[in-house]
């Protein structure tokens, strides 16, 4: 086995410090990650009240680990959700998602249950909510309560314009009536964002958002559901809300009656952007797990991280995250940077990043082989990983809900958008250059034009004989601008009813090749940018973007040439490197504890 010394690989990046495009922004959320990192402490120490070992058993008895709930208390994890103007630390969608993946690294359902949920119910009232609602609100998270988003009801999924609980108008305020189920903290939030119906007529006008408080509720006509026992996220705190004409002020009303659905969609375009970058934490421990077990265990004489399918499986799992998180990075800065765009790009985040980690991870079970099963010691985390993750593809917008938000875009992008408009700014593919404030206001429901495709396009290398490992990225690029061309094609060649949500099978295939383009274009602007700023020599090196690329073409269905044999060791090496030295199998090389 490599010692750490001995560790290859290309040279360590510089010390952040050094950085010369680094802002105050990336300062401070470095220091918060780090400051994570420290005080969860090391993972695979018994002791740690907050290791791998007492995570479990709280996961076993279907509990939230009372220590890691202390602990992300006494650090205020509450103030990441609340925007800066109103006495927070939420500045940047994409810190936010880097922020809690120390949280996911341990722990998926202490990241949903003790603070992620209250985000999104939060994100309804920074969109929309009064200035009264908002420093409300932020008053409530500051002082550490949690809230609840109340979305679904089991008879209509993630239809939500089917749905039956009702707040009829009445004057002065409002009834609720109903039950809503599959509530995260239903039972101990201190307030519930309501996703209800205010008009019996049809339509997308029938539905609106109140923020209600439970001290203010009527305790003979509100109630909370039994909990119900989950697969996953065993700890997180899942029941329901009954309501039986409840009366609540005409003041819960968030942004204007009849709004409900318009809000719901425009504050998902930030919660499916973030959510799945912080669940890389979970994956990234996941390979770590399994790199360890194939470094330390030997089966036909030598280790099994040489046996050529698991070496090809370990280095594809970390691509896989490296590709994650460069589309994970492009829709979150998307927010800042392409708000008008983004209806799209959060959707294709949400549907693909959650997805490809749960592949991720049922790959490296069948390296660790019958010990993905144990549900303790050194391989319990990730079993526990691996029955959490599928949990964020569901959630409070699914993968399908996902696609029907791509697919009725497609025709009117075809047409408006692709190859024809300005590609992206820089600063989307950069990983640490400070942004401009969160535009609430300019969130919009449907995108008319494709910056992200058009940096594809503008991404054609012809520069004469480079290195072969960049002949093969041209090449490979080259091959995603064809392929968004067939998309195009096929795209203006849908029938009318396959432009709708109501669209059948090959329409949403078309959604999915679509954002296997998307991830590509990330990859190459992701590379770009490093290449430019010269910090990271990994990421600036074309082997990896290569590499990704060729699983991207794969999984579209194509049999791209083999890459030059240096793209994979490349990335191999990388992939030990990171493992001896203790770093995350991220786009930010992160330090971990222990």
């Amino acid at each position: 086995m490599l010692t750490d010394s001995a560790a290859p690989g290309l040279p360590r990046p510089e010390a952040p410090a050094d950085r010369p495009r680094e802002g105050a922004q990336e300062t401070a959320a470095r220091d918060r990650v780090a400051e994570l990192e420290r005080r969860f402490g090391d993972p695979g120490d018994p002791a740690n009240p907050v290791g791998t070992e007492r995570l479990l058993a709280a996961d076993e008895a279907g509990e939230l680990s009372g220590a890691g709930e202390h602990l992300l208390d006494d650090l205020g994890l509450t103030a990441e959700f609340v925007p800066a103007e109103l006495g927070g630390r939420l500045t940047r969608i994409d810190t936010l998602a880097r922020t809690l993946r120390p949280v996911f690294r341990r722990d998926v359902a202490l990241g949903l249950g003790h603070g992620v949920t209250s985000f999104m119910a939060a994100v309804n009232v920074w969109t929309a909510g009064s200035a009264q609602q908002r420093s409300r609100l932020a008053e409530l998270l500051l002082g550490g309560a949690k809230v609840s988003v109340a979305y679904h009801e089991l008879a209509h999924g993630n239809d939500f314009l089917r749905n039956d609980f009702r707040a009829r108008p009445e004057p002065g305020g409002y009834r609720l009536h109903g039950r809503k189920q599959v509530i995260n903290n239903a039972d101990r939030a201190a307030a519930f964002a309501l996703f209800a119906r205010t008009d019996d007529a049809p339509g997308a006008r029938s539905h609106s958002v109140l923020l209600a408080e439970r001290d203010q509720l009527d305790p003979a006509r509100f109630a909370t559901l039994p909990r119900h026992p989950t697969a996953g996220v065993r700890g997180c705190r899942i029941s329901g809300l009954d309501f039986d004409d409840c009366p609540v002020p005409a003041a819960t009303l968030v942004g204007e009656q009849g709004q409900g659905a318009e809000l719901a969609l425009r504050s998902f375009q930030i919660t499916r952007s973030v959510l799945p970058g912080m669940a890389l934490g979970a994956a990234d421990t996941g390979l770590r797990t399994v790199v360890g077990f194939a470094l330390g265990r030997r089966l036909y004489r030598r280790p099994v991280a040489e046996i050529p399918h698991a070496r090809s499986t370990l280095t594809g799992a970390f691509l896989d995250l490296l590709v994650c998180d460069s589309l994970s990075l492009v829709g979150t800065r998307a927010v800042h940077l392409l708000p008008e765009e983004t209806s799209v790009s959060a959707a294709v985040v949400k549907y693909l990043v959650p997805k490809v980690l749960t592949e991720v991870m049922n790959d490296l079970s069948i390296v660790l082989g019958a010990r993905f099963y144990l549900r303790d010691g050194e391989f319990g985390a990730f079993q526990k990983h691996l029955r959490d993750l599928p949990v964020l593809s569901l959630g409070h917008a699914g993968s399908a809900a996902c696609q029907a938000t791509v697919v009725p875009q497609l025709a009117r992008l075809a047409r408006r958008a692709w190859f024809t408009g300005d590609e992206a700014p820089a600063a989307l593919f950069e990983t640490r250059t400070d942004l401009p404030g969160i535009p609430f206001d300019r969130l919009t429901l449907a995108a008319g034009r494709d910056s992200l495709s058009a940096s594809l396009v503008a991404s054609r290398d012809d520069r004469p004989d480079p290195a072969p490992e960049e002949r093969a990225l041209r090449t490979l690029a080259l091959a995603m601008v064809d392929e968004l061309r067939r998309i195009q094609q096929d795209s203006l060649a849908l029938a009318p009813r396959d432009r709708t949500a109501l669209a059948g099978p090959g329409a949403f295939a078309l959604a999915d090749r679509y954002a296997v383009v998307l991830a590509a274009a990330a990859v190459l602007g992701v590379r770009r940018a490093a290449r430019a700023d010269g910090t990271d020599p990994f990421l600036a090196d074309p082997s990896w973007a290569a590499a990704a690329l060729h699983r991207l073409a794969r999984r579209l269905g194509r049999r791209p040439a083999d890459l030059p044999a240096g793209c994979e060791e490349t990335v191999h090496q990388e992939l030990l490197r990171r493992f001896h030295e203790r770093r995350g199998y991220d786009l930010y090389d992160t330090p971990l504890a222990g």
